[in-house]
């Protein structure tokens, strides 16, 4: 499992709309500048986060982007799951995926034992985790 860059933004996007959480619409650009992400390339990614229904957006001079909920309820793995997809370490994990060999496969077992991981700490991890880890970082700089 690789984490593409479209992953990687929607995170920094997210955690930044968390930081900024306080009930108003914040516009992009301004996520733009902040995270130093082009605003063309942000707009594909909100878009999806929007359809998704993680983001709530709004238009017009006051309009932006802000969190459809507080940020301790937004967990790593939903937010990249809905950018990224599967994160399953190898495509014999995907649901629905057939493999001639799984009842043989040595390999298997470790691969299941990986993508317990990953769900393990993407899906206990939240917005709110990773800005603490962050503050606590700096704080001991």
């Amino acid at each position: 499992m690789k984490i593409s860059t479209k992953g990687r933004y929607a995170l920094r996007l997210m955690l930044d709309l968390a930081m900024h959480h306080d009930g108003s619409f914040i516009p992009l650009k301004a996520v733009s500048q902040r995270q130093s992400i082009s605003d063309k390339y942000l707009e594909q990614i909100v878009h999806l986060l929007s359809k998704g229904g993680l983001v709530q957006s709004a238009r017009g001079a006051q309009g932006g982007y802000r969190l459809t909920r507080e940020p301790a309820q937004y967990s790593v793995g939903e937010i990249l799951r809905l950018v990224e997809g599967s994160l399953v370490p190898v495509a014999c994990l995907e649901c629905g995926a057939q493999c001639e060999h799984t009842d043989q496969c040595m390999t298997i077992d470790l691969y299941k034992k990986m993508q317990n991981a990953i769900d393990t700490i993407v899906d206990n991890t939240t917005l709110v985790d990773l800005i603490a880890e962050h503050a606590a970082k700096m704080a001991n700089k």
